[in-house]
């Protein structure tokens, strides 16, 4: 079986960043995606180079007045949620991601449905993050509708899991 590490270092010498027409058509689903549409309050990401660009998707949902969080690193294991209302709530934050600068947000009962990158993800709903554990500490125990979010050369027929990692309930790719 090949390991979490030997799936990562397969991917990061792809390089692979997929394509505009493959962002698109992902962007487009989540758009009209009925969690997306009837939720309020939505936790999503601003994209390194190779996840899916969520900037477009980010601007739309809060211009139809929802409430948008993105994640902010705080230390080695944590990372907070801050309010997202413009690209001017976005500056540079750890590992070199776009982190929001918006108001703390605590409430997380609040939130109805979480779009999660990762390096992959296998039809199953199983994730592969960067290593960290910040989406899995974060995600563990929590309610909300999770849609994981790669382009399709990243869906994988299988990845290796272990007992703290937490599964989507969906992926769009």
């Amino acid at each position: 079986m090949t390991s979490k590490q030997d799936i990562r270092k397969m991917l990061r010498q792809r390089k692979f960043t997929g394509s505009p027409v493959e962002a698109f058509s992902i962007i487009s689903r989540l758009k009209e995606h009925s969690h997306i549409r009837e939720a309020h309050t939505l936790l999503l990401y601003h994209a390194l180079n190779d996840e899916v660009p969520t900037q477009e998707l980010l601007d739309t949902l809060v211009a139809e007045g929802k409430t948008v969080l993105l994640p902010r690193v705080v230390n080695d294991t944590e990372m907070e949620l801050r309010r997202y209302t413009g690209i001017k709530d976005l500056c540079k934050g750890a590992f070199g991601i776009m982190e929001p600068t918006g108001q703390l947000f605590t409430d997380i009962q609040q939130i109805d449905v979480a779009v999660i990158p990762g390096m992959a993800f296998d039809r199953a709903g199983h994730r592969l993050g960067r290593g960290k554990g910040y989406y899995d500490r974060f995600l563990a125990h929590k309610g909300f509708y999770k849609i994981g979010v790669c382009y399709p050369s990243r869906l994988l027929d299988n990845i290796p899991t272990d007992e703290h990692d937490v599964q989507m309930d969906e992926v769009i790719s």
